[in-house]
């Protein structure tokens, strides 16, 4: 079975793909071609993310449009370390485990397969304790 990026650019092995502006130097995620902060063209790409600390969250229910992964899941704020704070799907033992503060890791594994049997790869966060319990914070 192959293994492919939900989209190419985004994240590999070591983390997700940012880009931080020779100009301004803020970091953003995804990398684009030029700042969205300050319109700087100068960009460097960055690997961010390794871990992170949960913002806020909620529990998704019901699968939006175009969404072919497991439901419920977890979808929220995470505070990266180098200072971005990026929107992602969260995953856990048990989701109400999920809490404000929660030190994360970065996780990349298969959301769904193909029409071709492929596996789509894409990125998520999960607690840096992955024996987070229910109902323990």
């Amino acid at each position: 079975m192959a293994q492919r990026p939900v989209q190419d650019g985004l994240f590999e092995a070591g983390g997700l793909i940012a880009g931080r502006c020779h100009t301004c130097s803020k970091a953003h995620f995804p990398r684009a071609g030029s700042c969205p902060y300050c319109g700087g063209t100068g960009i460097d790409r960055e690997t961010v993310g390794r871990t992170g600390t949960l913002y806020l969250h909620t529990v998704v229910q019901t699968a939006p449009p175009g969404y072919s992964g497991p439901v419920p899941y977890g979808f929220g704020l995470v505070d990266l370390p180098e200072g971005l704070r990026v929107i992602t799907r969260l995953e856990a033992p048990s989701l109400e485990a999920l809490h404000s503060g929660m030190a994360l890791r970065l996780r990349i594994a298969p959301l769904f397969a193909d029409a071709d049997g492929d596996e789509v790869l894409s990125w998520s966060y999960e607690p840096a304790d992955a024996t987070a319990k229910e109902g323990q914070p």
